[in-house]
């Protein structure tokens, strides 16, 4: 192999369920690089919750021998959430494949990927996929990739990943246009982190591109923003599973073990050199600011440790999540965690209760507030815990957000209407032709991280897809609905909404916790409050008990003298019980 001229590094982009995994598939079986009888379908899928959900949630390499070249592909997440876990795949190629639906054309994320492949300076390379459906709209879809890219419609491939039509002909197109690598093999070594994992033989895993020199095992490393320094364990590439080799080169792709323990030490984005060497750093990545805050708290508080031990091992492969500490008087210890979107929370929390087995508390999902109180304080609030109870609030901010939304000409009223119900207002609406239009928005970001998606591909059934980002906090009259609950205030159900949806959401909560709540010995009274007032109430009936069940006959008193023991007991219980409330509980109120 002839060096780096016959090294191909590249990514897949495309909006969610266009078909990235199973061209990842088609090129696998293309190349060989496993057995025909060991395929199965999303193969680079690792993850059980990637299969039962249908998405990429993981980016993941691997490497591929085609015709005497050597070619690392990274199959990248398509949903907005996980859009920094693809920025992180494009900083370690040269090229990537926009992969365009033919039966659905452009959509918003699409034109999110393929502004950070832009950015990247990347070589594109436009395929239309699924031509064999018989929805398929193949030239009108050309057309508009075309349009997009600014380039000829002969230069867009169409392809059929699911039947391996044109698959040979991309992957001959990746060789031919996508720039080998550049770097200096006799260079002292240069590698960039952009992904890692933890093993407990053999410590982080760093995920890396070699761009100068080498690297191999028993190499003595050090890393730059840290300034950690380790031995090298173990060197390798990816089929997709780990595959020792004992050396990188500059240009490849692959892992090193560094047999480093304390995760903190190792960061996505450093730059691993020799020991004791000064050689200028590679360009990392910006840190993601988080844009919503849920609080994880352990079911059991024995749990705690074991919890925060999970969230550190997380982090080391997803570094755009952020934790800290926290405590409330009815769940104990947990920590407030910051995530880029409510589907990127609940795959953590998920990954959490599966990978761990820590059985956890989820409060409902809030973005940061500027909060001024009476005494002139500026405070961040990013859960309703943080609310200044007890002070008159003068001024709050809220972060709002610019949504792209493209969407069927026919259901654009529905999107419309549906934006202005959430505070919502247009600023602009673009044709894209063949009856699409490109619609902006600006609404509260609060909205955005609800169920802004569900509810968009409801109205528009399944058409319109939408990308967002953030713009500046803006003036908001908001307030801190509390749900109690026999006479006990819930702090994970607590939540900060508009003033006046105050009584339509605390009545929706209360009516629902009604429902989904296990029944108890006593009457338990649900209350929605707000500002100390009460403004909606469900009441949980008692669980019934036939006491005298058991008797056989005899004088009536018997009966009485036991239904008014346990009428004096349930009063009792009413006066002192208290609730538990299991985090199923928290959980279905969360999807709510």
């Amino acid at each position: 192999m002839d060096g780096l001229k016959n090294i191909r590094n590249f990514v897949i982009i495309a909006h969610i369920d266009h078909g990235k995994s199973t061209l990842a598939d088609r090129f696998l079986e293309l190349t060989q690089t496993i057995e025909k009888r060991k395929m199965k379908d999303q193969v680079l899928d690792q993850m059980d919750l990637e299969r039962e959900k249908g998405i990429t949630i993981k980016m993941q390499p691997v490497r591929m021998n085609y015709q005497g070249y050597l070619l690392n592909l990274i199959d990248t997440p398509g949903h907005v959430d996980f859009t920094y876990e693809v920025s992180r795949a494009l900083a370690a190629v040269e090229g990537a494949i926009l992969l365009v639906d033919a039966t659905k054309g452009v959509q918003a994320q699409t034109l999110a990927n393929l502004t950070l492949a832009k950015k990247q300076g990347l070589v594109i390379i436009p395929a239309v996929n699924k031509i064999d459906s018989p929805l398929a709209r193949e030239e009108d879809v050309a057309a508009e990739v075309a349009a997009l890219l600014s380039v000829k419609e002969d230069e867009i491939l169409r392809i059929s990943a699911k039947d391996g039509t044109g698959v040979k002909e991309l992957l001959s197109s990746v060789i031919e246009r996508v720039p080998a690598p550049t770097g200096k093999r006799e260079a002292p070594l240069r590698a960039l982190i952009f992904d890692s994992s933890y093993d407990s033989f053999r410590g982080v895993v760093t995920y890396v591109r070699v761009v100068d020199g080498e690297i191999k095992v028993n190499d003595k490393i050090s890393f730059f923003a840290t300034n950690a320094e380790g031995s090298v364990k173990e060197v390798g590439y990816f089929l997709p599973s780990e595959h020792p080799s004992g050396i990188l080169l500059a240009g490849e792709i692959g892992y090193v073990a560094t047999g480093i323990k304390e995760s903190e030490k190792v960061r996505i984005g450093d730059t691993i050199t020799p020991q004791k060497t000064k050689i200028e750093p590679l360009v990392g990545y910006e840190n993601p600011k988080p844009m919503v805050y849920v609080s994880l708290y352990p079911q059991d508080i024995d749990d705690f440790d074991a919890l925060k031990s999970a969230l550190l091992e997380l982090k080391l492969n997803d570094p755009s999540f952020s934790f800290e500490p926290e405590s409330k008087e009815a769940l104990g210890r947990g920590f407030r965690c910051g995530f880029l979107g409510v589907l990127h929370s609940e795959i953590i929390a998920e990954r959490i209760q599966r990978e761990f087995a820590i059985e956890i508390v989820i409060s409902r999902p809030s973005v940061e507030f500027k909060v001024v109180t009476e005494r002139q304080e500026e405070l961040s609030v990013k859960t309703a815990t943080d609310w200044p109870d007890g002070q008159k609030v003068l001024s709050i901010k809220e972060p709002w957000a610019h949504l792209e939304i493209i969407v069927p000409r026919d259901f654009f009223p529905q999107v419309t209407q549906l934006l202005l119900a959430l505070g919502g207002f247009s600023i602009g609406v673009t044709d894209l032709g063949e009856e699409r239009l490109l619609a902006s928005f600006e609404v509260p970001l609060r909205q955005v991280i609800a169920d802004l998606y569900d509810k968009l591909k409801s109205v528009s059934q399944g058409m319109a897809s939408m990308d967002y980002e953030i713009l500046e906090m803006r003036p908001a009259d908001l307030v801190k609905l509390e749900i109690w609950t026999a006479g006990e205030n819930q702090d994970a159900l607590s939540v900060i909404i508009p003033r006046k949806d105050t009584y339509k959401e605390g009545k929706a909560i209360v009516e629902k916790l009604k429902k989904i709540l296990p029944p108890q010995l006593f009457e338990v009274a649900l209350q929605a409050v707000v500002e100390g007032r009460i403004l909606a109430r469900e009441t949980l009936k008692a669980q019934r008990r036939d006491v005298t069940g058991a008797l056989y006959g005899g004088d009536v008193t018997r009966k009485k003298k036991l239904l008014e023991k346990q009428k004096k007991g349930k009063k009792e219980l009413k006066a002192k019980g208290k609730i538990n409330i299991p985090s199923k509980v928290f959980l279905e109120l969360f999807r709510s």
